[in-house]
């Protein structure tokens, strides 16, 4: 059959019509959805999802549009509607990780911690780098008074996504209520350097502040007492072949460097933990023993150290344990304390999978 020169020209215009209609029906959709986001988070759910109902219905193929419905719907607490609206888009193959954080968030707010579990433990075999879903795992084990368990999530988290912050948060708040409170003075300070200005900065702040007080003591004026570490188990295998062999990182590596900085020192308020943590770096980088252990966060204050700001960002990492001192010391020293916020802010900590830190590494 022949077609005409005005047919292919029509069915060419029609054609082309009907993909106008669909690039509009998409940008529609697009601005439905930008101003539903923009409501939802002014509090106006509502009319979010008014909008994202609509947004979905000019674009039923788009993933964000039931996404962010579905967590509307858990902001409402409506956890059985945000569920119901998941479970259909979990194939979908723009899925991502938050679809299974939010569908095991919202199984556990209706009591289902089985299932919500089903969905972070399914949400990480699609997902293995996802450091929110192993995050979730750690919570609720930790609901279950299970620490070890939770340890476990919030490392392999740091393990796998570096630069995500609240596994980081939880691992040092544990780790500073054990007798390995070396691995949460690490980690915490990892985390107020991912997560500077937040509620939990200010929480961690005291927290390595306090346990440096509780763990170091100056029991006369020749005696110090001081203990980060009691784990001494070694790997007797190791002990054959010296190319292997390794001390536990708290008594090989931080306890020893630590002693080193307490020698001129017999208090442990702000400005003599400054001194401390000053000379801790120096020590750490002038013994060569310490080469096997690299340490990004070790690494990263010489760089402040360098750049001379070791003193004002020490004062910062340990404010909210002393205020007060924080504040005298301020008042000497603003000028100083305002150049290194703006040298901070121009020259963030690096992590990433090249540059990163977990316990395992040792």
């Amino acid at each position: 059959m022949k077609i005409s020169v005005k047919s292919v020209l029509v069915i060419i215009l029609l054609a082309f019509n009907q993909l106008s209609i669909a690039q509009t029906n998409e940008e529609k959709a697009y601005e439905k959805g930008m101003k539903a986001i923009e409501l939802m988070d002014k509090g106006k759910i509502e009319e979010s999802i008014t909008l994202l109902e609509e947004a979905q219905k000019l674009d039923p193929n788009r993933f964000d549009y039931p996404y962010e419905l579905a967590y509307a719907h858990y902001l409402q607490k409506d956890y059985k509607g945000a569920i119901k609206i998941l479970e259909k888009v979990e194939k979908h193959k723009d899925a991502t990780a938050q679809l299974f954080q939010l569908l095991g968030n919202s199984y556990d707010n209706i009591g289902k911690p089985e299932d919500a579990i089903e969905m972070y433990e399914k949400g990480i075999k699609k997902f293995p780098d996802a450091g929110n879903l192993y995050l979730e795992m750690g919570i609720m084990q930790m609901g279950l008074k299970e620490y070890n368990k939770a340890l476990e999530y919030y490392e392999k988290g740091i393990e796998v996504h570096p630069q995500f912050p609240s596994n980081y948060y939880w691992a040092a708040k544990i780790f500073c209520s054990s007798s390995e409170e070396v691995w949460g003075m690490i980690y915490g300070e990892i985390f107020m350097n991912l997560e500077r200005n937040s509620k939990r900065t200010v929480e961690i702040s005291k927290l390595l502040y306090d346990t440096y007080n509780s763990e170091i003591q100056f029991t006369s004026d020749t005696t110090i007492s001081y203990s980060f570490s009691q784990n001494a188990t070694i790997n007797i295998g190791n002990l054959s072949d010296p190319t292997k062999f390794k001390l536990p990182y708290g008594i090989g590596v931080y306890e020893p460097t630590l002693m080193l900085s307490l020698l001129s020192v017999r208090a442990t308020d702000i400005n003599s933990l400054d001194t401390i943590r000053s000379i801790f770096v120096d020590s750490y980088f002038s013994n060569k023993h310490n080469e096997s252990y690299p340490n990004p966060l070790f690494s990263y204050q010489k760089q402040i150290k360098d750049a001379g700001h070791m003193e004002s960002y020490n004062h910062w990492i340990l404010m909210q344990g002393d205020l007060d001192g924080f504040d005298k010391w301020y008042a000497a020293n603003e000028n100083k304390y305002d150049n290194f916020i703006k040298w901070f802010e121009e020259n963030a900590m690096e992590i990433n999978e090249e540059n990163k830190f977990y316990r395992a590494q040792y």
